[in-house]
């Protein structure tokens, strides 16, 4: 059974950083077949950041702020998130796929809450 387990989450002062983590056991994931969504209030749940073959996506509001990686050795995807603002304030979701050539995952984790104040 595949599970994946956020951590790292919390509350941050605009301006600072935290460091989101997503441990994933029950198979092992390549590391283009994991990725980080969010989902603000009231806000359809979003693609932040996910690997992809030659390239790394992240959507443009967070760009040259976030940085995700992967460690292959401990099945776990990290997402490094800088210069944090209010407007990133969201549940933060790990998520992974079966085929890295499909848009679609299958395996969610439970989501961690970051909340950036001012």
């Amino acid at each position: 059974q595949v599970q994946l387990v956020e951590s790292g989450g919390g509350l941050v002062q605009a301006g600072g950083s935290l460091r989101l983590s997503c441990a994933a056991s029950g198979r092992t994931f390549s590391r283009y077949n994991m990725g980080w969504f969010r989902q603000a209030p009231g806000k359809e749940r979003e693609l932040v950041a996910a690997c992809t073959v030659g390239s790394t996506y992240y959507i443009d509001s967070v760009k040259g702020r976030f940085t995700i990686s992967t460690d292959s050795g401990k099945n776990t995807v990290y997402l490094q998130m800088n210069s944090l603002k209010l407007e990133d304030t969201a549940v933060y979701y790990c998520a992974a796929k079966d085929s890295f050539l499909s848009r679609e995952y299958e395996y969610w984790g439970q989501g961690t809450q970051v909340t950036v104040s001012s």
